[in-house]
């Protein structure tokens, strides 16, 4: 473990432009230097299976491309941008509330996932020494070094009281780019995600939502066709019963007979996949 003080010139330049920057970071694995390809992923801890498959495909896709996925460690949303990260083969960065060391950090469930992403060549990083006091306001305060490292911040799914949401107004008020993934309106981890697209936040359905609003559109390469067993039994489930004419998401749950949200799920990571797509008015059809 290191210690990255501010005045260090290893210490991210756009960490060092925020309101209120950590005087210094305790550092476990390395931080990305390319740090203006930093992009953070976050969303509620209670999270669903579609938020879970959304954030998870996100980072994938976005760390496969030069991407360094940033997020908080937390249970949930956090949980599978990292994932997403490392099954690219990509870098990411963990931010705690908590100390750093192995015996402190939170929640306990994740240490193993830190360790992965610190032998994968990413980093976890804190503003607390070891022993330090927990304080209930330790983690929303980490959410500026969120979204201070970043240059843009996703929320995928989060109710209307969520630290996703301090993350995204701290990016604002850090002249970042904020994007939410839209979720149905009954659901209430959707709502805080729904209410920042109503109130002017880049709707995001695909990754190249994200590349256009960076104006980085010359990253997107060609897709190799994804092969059946880099899908799960539900994704060829519906793959099987999406047509090559459009159908619509009704008929898709009567003939698969899955949970609503299940099918919503398989269906968002499909179209992440390039293998089926929205032709409009809830109908999908696959992508020849």
């Amino acid at each position: 473990m290191g210690i990255l003080k501010k005045s260090s010139p290893e210490y991210p330049d756009a960490l060092k432009e925020i309101h209120n920057a950590p005087k210094q970071l305790f550092v476990r694995g390395k931080l990305p230097k390319n740090c203006d390809m930093n992009f953070a992923i976050v969303g509620t801890r209670s999270a669903s299976e579609y938020g879970k498959t959304l954030a998870f495909e996100f980072a994938k896709e976005l760390a496969g491309m030069g991407f360094n996925i940033v997020s908080g460690l937390a249970l949930g949303i956090d949980t599978q941008a990292h994932l997403g990260a490392l099954a690219a083969g990509g870098k990411t960065i963990a931010v705690l509330g908590s100390p750093v060391t192995d015996e402190e950090i939170f929640p306990s469930s994740n240490r193993n996932l830190a360790k992965k992403i610190e032998l994968s060549g990413g980093a976890i990083i804190g503003e607390h020494a070891s022993g330090a006091k927990y304080e209930i306001w330790h983690f929303p305060e980490r959410n500026r070094i969120i979204s201070g490292l970043s240059r843009g911040v996703l929320v995928v799914e989060a109710p209307e009281k969520s630290g996703a949401l301090i993350t995204a107004r701290l990016a604002l008020d850090q002249n970042r780019e904020v994007f939410a993934v839209p979720g149905p309106v009954f659901s209430k981890n959707s709502q805080g995600a729904n209410n920042l697209i109503k109130n002017g936040a880049k709707m995001v359905t695909r990754v190249e939502d994200i590349l256009e609003e960076f104006d980085m559109a010359q990253l997107k390469t060609k897709k190799e066709p994804v092969k059946e067993e880099n899908l799960t039994e539900d994704e060829i489930m519906i793959l099987n019963a999406v047509a090559s004419e459009a159908v619509h998401i009704d008929k898709i749950c009567k003939i698969i007979k899955l949970p609503v949200g299940r099918i919503f799920a398989s269906l968002s990571s499909l179209e992440i996949k390039g293998v089926i797509k929205n032709a409009g008015g809830d109908k999908f059809v696959k992508i020849k």
